[in-house]
């Protein structure tokens, strides 16, 4: 082997490496690991008469953000508290009565339905159940 070819290879693989060096960090930024989460089905969101009527409550289902939301009527409703254009958590605007994303403006009614905005799809609507003294959140189905 002559210096020019040892000369090249050794700059050749320095190269590489740190390529490689700056790229794993963004490829696992991008591609983050799988986590297994334990499926939760019901959960206490609240307790009775603890939301005035035309307010909203954010609480955990699992490891995710949902909202329960007592409308004018009386009617306690819950959904997902992630949007679905980019993950950013809703919240419930009292003088719209309607669910927005501040991230990108997007809106959505009190059926889960995209209103204005980016959002792709609707907000995953879940069961709300009134057992004695508790409010129960479960998943459709």
């Amino acid at each position: 082997m002559n210096r020019r070819r040892f000369i090249n290879l050794f700059f050749g693989g320095s190269f590489a490496a740190t390529l490689a060096a700056f790229l794993y960090p963004v490829i696992r930024y991008i591609l983050p690991p799988k986590q297994t989460e334990a499926v939760q089905k019901k959960v206490a969101a609240a307790k009775t008469g603890e939301l005035a009527p035309n307010s909203a409550k954010i609480f955990k289902f699992g490891s995710t953000p949902a909202v329960l939301i007592n409308t004018q009527e009386g009617k306690l409703l819950a959904f997902t508290a992630v949007c679905t254009h980019l993950t950013c958590t809703v919240t419930y605007e009292t003088s719209t009565g309607t669910l927005y994303c501040p991230c990108h403006n997007g809106r959505f009614d009190l059926a889960g339905n995209v209103i204005s905005g980016p959002p792709p799809r609707p907000l995953e609507a879940f069961d709300v159940e009134v057992e004695g003294p508790d409010v129960f959140v479960s998943k459709k189905g």
